[in-house]
């Protein structure tokens, strides 16, 4: 069977590409271990933040505001509600340099940004409980995106466009000759143009095929929802939040449509295989315990655990993701390592591998994901 493109991955990155490629007139196939949205990766759990004041470095910022825009056309063309306003607020000590980049950004780029002490921030959230020396910057016009309902709204648009998608079915091998792709599965094999490999945890192995070996670390990671007082801690009366504590960085989200508070925390986490049986949430000692006690500190009003999940972050060693052509094959374009924060951007992250498949470029500047750096 033969197409223009065929996308590795449909998960956040890939089901974008996939509606974007689609979009061009190209016969396209995506293929898929498992059956997409699905918990065996990085893009479930029902919510994602979207900041723009971007507190890993302001270069990301003229990326996720193309992701903002896309993201609207997004709620158009699906007639879903895929994103909540609940404004944003970072909090942490005033010199760090997470908490200096958000400013930053936000100066550069004509942001609205909120600087308040740790007691208007108080008076403002009384859910909240903050050290004296903490400052919160609040965002607000960022907010939610429904995660799993943005990959199905993709999906949906991408067969409307003619796009094929099969599930449950893992690639064994890949080759290219005479710039030809071939792809082999259990049950058939794939000739296209060009490729696009947006697998998550799994790229690492798919590109070893393609002798591309990049610095690529699965973790496990875990989240966790809280009961809620939805008097306080409603998404309209409470906002999405990022904490930077001298214990880590802890994210969370306001209750929504009663799940409770969505807690987990951003930095650590042990490496893993992706094809290992990950320990569920909970047969992990500090899985629970570690929540708690961030939640004890900062947000003392949740207290009783509802239920937690489990998932996978693949870090690369400057937690800067990996969006470029392959080095080899101009054909391949790669998505990868997005570090616990490229939701957010999966939008313009489908266009950029669409536009890079099409043209070789991407009209939003992205050359600080490149390849090249790990040299």
């Amino acid at each position: 069977m033969n197409y223009d493109v065929i996308v590795i991955g449909a998960g956040s990155m890939g089901m974008a590409a996939g509606y974007y490629l689609s979009k061009s007139g190209k016969k396209i196939l995506l293929l898929d271990s498992f059956n997409p949205p699905h918990n065996n990766g990085s893009h479930h759990g029902e919510t994602r933040i979207i900041r723009y004041a971007y507190g890993e470095g302001e270069e990301y910022v003229p990326f996720v505001l193309r992701a903002k825009e896309l993201w609207s056309d997004l709620e158009k063309s699906s007639g879903k509600q895929l994103f909540l306003q609940t404004g944003v607020i970072n909090v942490g000590n005033e010199e760090s340099d997470f908490i200096q980049n958000i400013i930053s950004s936000s100066k550069k780029y004509s942001l609205p940004v909120d600087i308040m002490d740790s007691k208007e921030v108080q008076t403002r959230w009384p859910g909240f409980s903050l050290p004296n020396n903490y400052i919160g910057c609040f965002e607000p016009t960022s907010g939610v995106l429904k995660c799993e309902e943005s990959i199905q709204a993709y999906q949906e648009l991408a067969e409307k466009n003619g796009a094929t998608i099969i599930t449950y079915s893992r690639v064994r091998n890949i080759s290219i000759k005479n710039e030809k792709v071939t792809i082999l599965t259990d049950e058939h094999k794939f000739c296209s143009e060009a490729l696009v490999v947006a697998a998550g945890a799994w790229t690492g192995q798919l590109l070893s095929m393609l002798d591309l070996e990049l610095p690529l670390t699965p973790v496990r990671k875990t989240f966790a929802w809280f009961h809620a007082d939805e008097k306080v801690y409603h998404h309209t009366k409470f906002p999405a939040f990022a904490v930077e504590t001298s214990q880590g960085m802890y994210y969370g989200f306001p209750s929504i449509d009663g799940a409770g508070i969505k807690v987990g925390r951003h930095d650590g986490g042990d490496p893993i295989s992706p094809d290992e049986s990950m320990l569920a949430f909970g047969e992990v000692e500090a899985d629970k315990g570690d929540l708690e006690n961030y939640l004890n500190k900062y947000i003392p009003g949740i207290q009783q655990l509802k239920y937690g999940k489990t998932c996978m972050y693949t870090l690369t060693p400057d937690e800067k993701f990996i969006i470029d052509l392959h080095p080899n094959y101009s054909n391949v374009a790669i998505a990868a390592g997005f570090s616990g924060h490229g939701f957010k951007f999966s939008s313009a992250v489908g266009q950029a591998l669409s536009n890079l498949i099409i043209s070789g470029k991407n009209d939003v500047d992205i050359s600080q994901f490149a390849i090249n750096r790990f040299k």
